[in-house]
């Protein structure tokens, strides 16, 4: 096997891994089911894909291949991925296995893009760019699940004006109800919020392999996380506290407005994110 399907490997690895923690954080928050079945089928595959890696590369080295920092870091993966398997299917310790496999998520995605492991330049330098455009394509995705999210929180408000001023003309009957469309926004939140949870640390991991004076203060990074937290409270105020209705909505509102603010004016401000600009 050739460094470039190990290459290959790695970030279908990352993108099943990706899936399968949204797919988890969505049954973390809802108990369901279904999410969590097809999350473990996923995790089952990445376990498949990284224990045929391990095999190899113990028949390639003849030894127990864990004496590198990169070797004991993919088996520490591995261990954490085999464990989470195992609770999964036998604890149902649905906590601890969401929290364990984003903790494994971020590890996976720092040993397989970490530059000059097992690669030649060339391939890591590839991997890096690679990893950039998976970074941006998950925040962009991650963007326009909030989009539409706040479109539905805008068309609530309206439909709540409405019938709050009693107005029953056709623009309020062509509009869903009102717990449809606040549904809906919670659905495209529930999406959005892992999505950008896992570009994020993508992107802190390429930022450190490839920008030479990366700094947590930077403008962009505090406001990335800082929308982060922002949503983290949406689904708190609305899972924990028990939020609904008007409130909701505005905080939804509230929380796009200030992504809005992070893409462009934090996005300018910042010293490395020079393609936001």
């Amino acid at each position: 096997m050739t460094g470039m399907n190990f290459a290959r490997l790695y970030e279908l690895s990352v993108l099943l891994y990706a899936l399968s923690v949204s797919l988890y954080f969505i049954d973390f928050l809802h108990h369901n089911r279904k999410a969590n079945r097809i999350a473990f089928w996923l995790l089952s595959i990445v376990w498949i894909f990284q224990t045929t890696f391990f095999l190899f590369r113990m028949i390639e080295t003849k030894r127990f291949p864990i004496l590198t920092m990169a070797e004991g870091l993919y088996f520490y993966v591995w261990v954490l991925i085999t464990l989470s398997l195992v609770i999964n299917r036998l604890l149902r310790v649905d906590f601890i296995v969401f929290f364990t496999n984003v903790l494994a998520f971020f590890m996976l995605a720092l040993h397989t893009f970490a530059p000059a492991h097992y690669q030649s330049g060339a391939t890591a330098e590839k991997l890096i760019s690679e990893l950039l455009i998976i970074h941006i394509t998950m925040a962009m995705l991650a963007y326009g699940a909030f989009s539409l999210s706040f479109v539905f929180s805008v068309l609530y408000m309206i439909q709540y004006h409405l019938l709050k001023q009693k107005k029953w003309g056709k623009r309020l009957w062509r509009m869903t109800d009102l717990t449809k469309l606040e549904e809906m926004s919670y659905v495209l939140n529930l999406i959005g919020l892992p999505m950008l949870l896992l570009g994020l640390i993508l992107g802190v991991i390429w930022a450190y392999i490839k920008i030479e004076h990366f700094h947590w203060y930077d403008a962009k990074v505090l406001g990335s996380f800082s929308v982060l937290a922002v949503y983290s409270v949406y689904f708190y105020r609305r899972i924990v506290q028990g939020m609904h209705g008007k409130a909701m909505a505005l905080w939804n509102i509230g929380s796009f407005l200030f992504l809005l603010v992070n893409f462009f004016l934090f996005g300018s401000l910042s010293k490395f994110h020079l393609w936001y600009s």
